[in-house]
């Protein structure tokens, strides 16, 4: 299962064991438990420390268990952790055999002193780059406190349970039987829903902080520029953002990033995180924005975030970026993850050998369908315009695949379901006027973006389609306020762009910060 590399690697890792860990696998006579035995022979065989059994009585096979502490510490996978989840993999052979979680010290506390029984259980998808995060945040949960486990069941493999509970997205969370939640979720989100008390504690210490010299509201690529921008002049900067990475954390693939070839959404997002560490930010995650107050006599703005806590600065970049933009048709809410699909890489696998349709004919809509078309039984392309406008060597791509019908000039009026899952749409054919249905599966939506500046109506110039109006050195029109990345009127909404775009708007915050007699260290103002 695992290539000498890997298993030079394997046994690297394992090295930083501290206390013995012992392998149980649950195995049928199928060729996935025989897959699964290799494996767990193989990760025994790299260390002295590593055990294995197979003799486990787990219901779902293949599984096994890592256990250390006489079964205190404990994380399950249901299926082969490979690919996106080979990496949690590791970091539960490592945190269950005592090797400290690299998170912060007083969230790692609030873990090990939650009280009671929780029994987690996270549905996964090996191509779902959204599903890594929970994984491992709930497995290191299991490994620091013995009232806690996990297990991460592989939905492709396990479809029948799949079917049964219901769920068309992943990742999806149970706690102790019943639904806690969907999507991507670090630990502090998990924390946060857990532990009625952390919202406010945080917000207590984050309404103790003094103002800030620079203040940035978003943690994508242009955010993450601009803090490191903004903290080498040496001023006081900080980041609050409701998850650190952005959309960039629901990419896939990333393969016009200059200088890097290939990468993926999650990796850029660590980068991007370990790089702002490494100069003196303030990182404030998991922190929504609710309301800008532009500076007033006092000369500071200020931010309200959702947890009830202010910050103020002198200098505010504004970068929270864009989301998915949605149908806005009837169904669409009632159904979303009963069916309604944002994103083709994570949810695509729980539809294998149905019957799918993409929304949307630009890059991101015939990639999807492109993905999906391997996985499913068909796939139905709908496009509003009268021609896709995706490039011509997908487009070519596209139309080689024989389950694939692309549909033009076509508007989805409405998804239909029978309440407890898709059936079905309706699309009205906009040269004739008349209507059709199709009955489907899954509905994967790719429309493009909508800028996440409803919070800022009243507080800087928007344009018609809610983007931030910025100035060419991304200034908005309140003094003092830059805005930076994809909820601006910048256009072509691409990371690369973001960067540049927030590094010129971290420079022309530290320029307004000197033009207006605002007192800097002095070795930034000569580095200006």
């Amino acid at each position: 299962m695992l290539d000498a590399a890997t298993t030079t690697q394997l046994k690297t890792y394992l090295g930083n064991l501290r206390r013995p860990i012992e392998l149980v696998a649950s195995l049928g006579d199928d060729p996935k438990s025989a897959d699964m035995r290799q494996l767990v022979e193989e990760i025994a065989a790299a260390s002295d420390k590593v055990s294995a059994r197979f003799d486990g009585t787990d219901a779902r096979r293949p599984s096994f268990a890592i256990r250390a502490d006489g079964g205190k510490a404990e994380a399950v996978f249901a299926g082969l952790p490979m690919g996106h989840e080979f990496t949690s993999l590791v970091l539960a052979l490592l945190h269950v055999g005592g090797h400290p979680p690299k998170e912060d010290a007083e969230l790692l506390d609030a873990v090990r002193a939650l009280e009671g029984d929780y029994h987690f259980e996270t549905f996964f998808s090996l191509t779902c780059q959204n599903c890594p995060d929970v994984v491992q945040a709930l497995n290191m949960m299991a490994a620091l406190n013995p009232g806690v486990t996990h297990t991460a069941i592989d939905g492709a493999l396990f479809q029948q349970e799949v079917e049964a509970r219901k769920v068309m997205a992943v990742p999806t969370v149970y706690l102790n039987g019943e639904p806690f939640g969907q999507g991507r979720m670090d630990l502090a989100q998990i924390m946060a829903k857990l532990d009625s008390g952390a919202v406010a504690r945080a917000a207590e210490k984050i309404a103790a902080k003094e103002p800030f010299d620079v203040l940035v509201v978003g943690g994508g690529p242009a955010g993450a520029a601009a803090a490191i921008y903004a903290a080498r002049k040496g001023i006081r900067t900080g980041v609050v953002a409701e998850r650190f990475g952005g959309q960039v954390l629901d990419t896939m693939a990333i393969e016009n990033f200059i200088s890097v070839p290939h990468t993926e959404g999650p990796k850029l997002a660590a980068h991007l995180e370990s790089h702002v560490k490494d100069y003196d930010v303030d990182i404030m995650n998991v922190q929504a924005a609710e309301m800008l107050i532009p500076g007033g006599a006092n000369g500071y703005h200020e931010v309200k975030l959702a947890s009830g806590a202010n910050l103020k600065a002198r200098t505010v970049i504004l970068s929270t970026g864009a989301r998915w933009r949605q149908m806005g048709v009837p169904g669409e809410d009632e159904y979303r993850n009963k069916g309604v699909a944002y994103c083709p890489h994570c949810d695509g696998p729980l539809f294998k050998g149905k019957r799918t349709a993409v929304i949307g004919g630009g890059n991101s809509g015939v990639e999807a369908a492109i993905d999906l078309a391997g996985i499913v039984a068909h796939v139905t392309l709908i496009e509003y315009d009268s021609q896709l406008r995706a490039d011509a060597v997908l487009q070519a791509k596209l139309y080689s695949l024989p389950n694939v019908k692309v549909i033009t000039s076509a508007l989805t009026s409405e998804v239909l379901g029978d309440g407890d899952k898709v059936t079905g749409l309706i699309y009205k054919d906009r040269n004739h006027g008349t209507e059709h249905q199709i009955e489907l599966e899954g509905i994967f939506v790719q429309i493009g973006l909508i800028p996440n500046s409803e919070w800022l109506k009243d507080a800087v110039a928007l344009s018609p389609r809610g983007e931030i109006e910025v100035d060419a050195r991304g200034a908005t029109s309140q003094p003092g306020i830059f805005a930076a990345g994809d909820v601006t009127t910048v256009p072509y909404k691409q990371i690369v762009i973001a960067m540049g775009e927030g590094s010129k708007a971290a420079l022309s915050a530290f320029d307004h910060l000197i033009r207006n007699s605002v007192e800097v260290p002095a070795q930034a103002a000569e580095a200006a």
